[in-house]
């Protein structure tokens, strides 16, 4: 489906000098035409970047018109220097758009521990208030403009129409790296002209946020600075969703954020293999996530798949180890659709055929049954490679 912006919904990207590659977006600008109600989920770190906390203060809101973000700087652990910085980044926003400075929401991303370059991003918002449209290319060039070690732009569209109105729900994100749950070392924005109460809004952003970006992991740190926010403008017309139509929203609304999820440990650094990890037969989908997120996070399991070894003793002991009881003799695994290990006991499989279809696919696919009840849970992750460590070693921080 083509990337595009929901009506009322106009987006920049522009390079303002913060990073020192000039081919580079570093400062992104979201403006709606009509105040839109708007609500955030945020690092569950304790350590909180400057931009954070003016959300989480601004947040929910019903009259948010814009959101300005840059990347290469993460304004944390910056002091009260920093919160007057986040603020100075809104108040110019709200200035050159002809707008109330609370009704501003900011983020921002990259290296920890330096003060915003004020002036190159204030004549970045400038330019980049000019060039607002509504359009495709622009749209990218925000999805653009967040990004620090990220290799691609991550935009994710869904279409719907809900009693004969046709509703956008579109979003965009960054991460590759330092992600872990709660949420991960990422940005997201969520932005739909459907028309929301806030309550459901908020509600629907916290279903939506522990079905995908809760469900991914990198390398298990959570960052200062995570946050996804998600903006309803009503653009689109029409009453406010509520029963049926709401949870029809609220699936399309689930989609483009694990659409955005899952493109972050795709995109993980380094990373050789996009692993998906499937628990089945849990008691609760609490702890059927509990044993897929310790699954996905054990290194043994990660750098088995990154040398494509079908090593189900390492999965079968991250899951043991895991914290969740389960009778170890109903479990049962498999990698990639083949059968490994059955009912707590290993089954005659061709390592070299399972290896080969880990080579030739950059998605790994690892599914347990635990057969203890009828919950389920999908967590994705990376492989661990030579490659992220050196990108790390060599990365300021």
């Amino acid at each position: 489906m083509t990337e595009r912006l929901p009506q009322g919904y106009k987006a920049a990207g522009v390079y303002t000098g913060v990073k020192r590659n000039p081919t580079k977006k570093d400062l992104t600008l979201f403006v709606s035409e009509t105040p839109a109600v708007a609500v955030g989920v945020f690092t569950q770190n304790l350590v909180v970047a400057a931009p954070v906390k003016l959300c989480q203060a601004r947040t929910p809101s019903s009259s948010i018109r814009a959101v300005v973000a840059n990347s290469g700087c993460a304004n944390a652990c910056t002091g009260s220097q920093g919160e007057k910085d986040a603020a100075q980044m809104a108040a110019q926003t709200a200035q050159v758009c002809g707008l109330d400075e609370h009704d501003v929401l900011v983020m921002s991303t990259g290296v920890i521990g330096e003060m915003l370059p004020l002036e190159k991003i204030s004549a970045g918002i400038v330019d980049a208030a000019h060039k607002l449209r509504s359009d495709t290319d622009s749209l990218i060039e925000a999805a653009q403009g967040i990004l620090t070690t990220d290799t691609v732009h991550k935009v994710k569209t869904r279409e719907i129409e809900i009693d004969g109105v046709p509703i956008c729900v579109t979003g965009i994100a960054k991460g590759a790296a330092m992600i872990g749950p709660n949420l991960a070392t990422m940005l997201a924005l969520v932005l739909t002209d459907a028309k929301l109460s806030l309550a459901d809004a908020e509600a629907g952003l916290k279903d939506a946020v522990d079905e995908s970006f809760n469900c991914i992991s990198v390398d298990g740190h959570t960052s200062t600075n995570d946050t996804v926010l998600f903006l309803a403008n009503g653009a689109a017309g029409g009453p406010e969703l509520s029963g049926s139509s709401l949870a029809k929203f609220q699936a399309t609304l689930v989609e483009v954020c694990e659409d955005l999820a899952q493109s972050i440990p795709a995109d993980g650094e380094g990373a050789t293999h996009l692993i998906t990890v499937e628990v089945h037969g849990s008691r609760s989908r609490k702890e059927a996530v509990q044993v897929a997120k310790n699954i996905a996070d054990s290194p043994l399991v990660k750098t088995a798949i990154a040398g494509c070894d079908p090593n189900w003793g390492r999965i079968v002991s991250a899951a043991g180890y895991s914290g969740v009881p389960f009778d170890p003799a109903k479990v049962s695994l498999l990698v990639n659709g083949i059968l490994l290990y059955e009912h707590g006991a290993p089954v005659k499989f061709d390592p070299d055929v399972v290896s080969e279809s880990m080579k030739a696919d950059r998605n790994t696919s690892v599914v347990l049954l635990l057969e203890e009840g009828d919950q389920s849970a999908r967590f994705w992750t990376t492989d661990l490679t030579a490659e992220y460590v050196r990108l790390n070693a060599d990365y300021h921080t």
